[in-house]
C-alpha cells in the first residue's frame, strides 16, 4: 500500500453521516459499505470478530445488546444462528433488515474496489490462541484475493506481532488509543520496524510526530475526524488516511 496524503476511509461505512441525511443504513453492513462507495471513497474501515464456530464476521460492538441480546457476544453464537439475527433493522436507523456480513464475502464484494482497513477486535475474556485462530483465519481469506489494498489494524500487539509471524509481507497497523506519547512510537520504531503504519487518535496527534512516522517511512491514519476541525487538522498536518464516521464533509474539505 502507497497511499497518497488524506485518503478518506469511511468508518465503518460511514453511517453516522447516512443516517443524519434521512437514509437508514446501519454500520458494517452491505447498504453502509454500497453507499460510501457512492460517494468516491477511497477506503472503508471495518471491524471482524469471531463466531462460536470460528467463522470471522463484521461486527463492532463487544456486546449484541442492540441485536437483542444483552450480555451476549459475538462468539456465543455459531455462523448459522448470527446468520438468522438482523444485523441492521436495530435501533432508531430505520435500515433495511441484513444478516451478518461475513469477512469472505466482504472481502470478495469490495476488495478491488477501494482500499479496505480491517481492525482485528479483542476483548478481554478472549484467549490468545483464539486471536491468533482470528488472525490466521482473516489471513487466509484475504489471501486467494491477493493483499492489494487491504491492511490489517489492531489494538492488540501480540496479535500484529502473530500476523508478522504467519505473512512477513502483509501491511500491519498498531492502533494507538489517546494515551500515547511520542517516546512510546519512538521505541515501537525501535522495536516493531515490521508495522506499516499507525493509527493514531485525531484529538493529540501534531506535526512532530507526524513528521516522525513519514520520517521512518510509516503511513499514519488519523481516527476518527467527525467535524470541520478535527478533518481539517488531519488534512493539515498530512495524515496519510483520515478516517471518518462523515465522507461526504471530509471528501469537501478535502477538494
Amino acid at each position: 500500500m502507497n497511499p497518497k496524503n488524506n485518503l478518506i476511509f469511511a468508518h465503518r461505512g460511514g453511517n453516522k453521516e447516512a443516517v443524519e441525511q434521512g437514509l437508514g443504513i446501519a454500520e458494517n453492513t452491505r447498504a453502509a459499505f454500497n453507499h460510501a462507495l457512492l460517494s468516491a471513497v477511497d477506503g472503508v474501515e471495518t471491524d471482524v470478530q469471531l463466531s462460536r464456530d470460528e467463522v470471522p464476521v463484521l461486527w463492532h460492538d463487544w456486546f449484541l445488546d442492540k441485536l437483542g441480546h444483552p450480555g451476549k457476544r459475538i462468539d456465543d453464537f455459531t455462523f448459522e444462528q448470527l446468520k438468522d439475527m438482523d444485523f441492521a433493522g436495530y435501533g432508531e436507523t430505520g435500515a433495511t433488515p441484513e444478516a451478518v456480513l461475513s469477512l469472505e464475502e466482504f472481502i470478495a464484494s469490495y476488495q478491488g474496489l477501494c482500499q479496505l482497513n480491517i481492525e482485528i477486535k479483542s476483548h478481554d475474556d478472549e484467549s490468545a490462541t483464539r486471536q491468533q485462530r482470528k488472525l490466521a483465519q482473516t489471513l487466509a481469506i484475504i489471501e486467494p484475493f491477493g493483499n492489494q489494498g487491504v491492511f490489517i489494524s489492531s489494538y492488540s500487539l501480540p496479535c500484529l506481532e502473530f500476523a508478522h509471524q504467519q505473512a512477513a509481507d502483509f501491511p500491519l497497523f498498531y492502533l494507538l488509543s489517546d494515551c500515547y506519547s511520542q517516546t512510546d512510537i519512538e521505541q515501537l520504531l525501535e522495536t516493531h520496524a515490521f508495522l506499516k503504519g499507525f493509527c493514531l487518535p485525531i484529538c493529540n496527534l501534531d506535526s512532530a510526530i507526524v513528521d516522525l512516522l513519514h520520517k521512518n517511512g510509516k503511513v499514519l491514519a488519523a481516527y476518527t475526524c467527525n467535524n470541520n476541525e478535527e478533518i481539517t487538522k488531519a488534512i493539515a498536518v498530512k495524515a496519510d488516511i483520515v478516517i471518518t464516521d462523515y465522507p461526504l464533509l471530509a471528501l469537501s474539505l478535502r477538494s
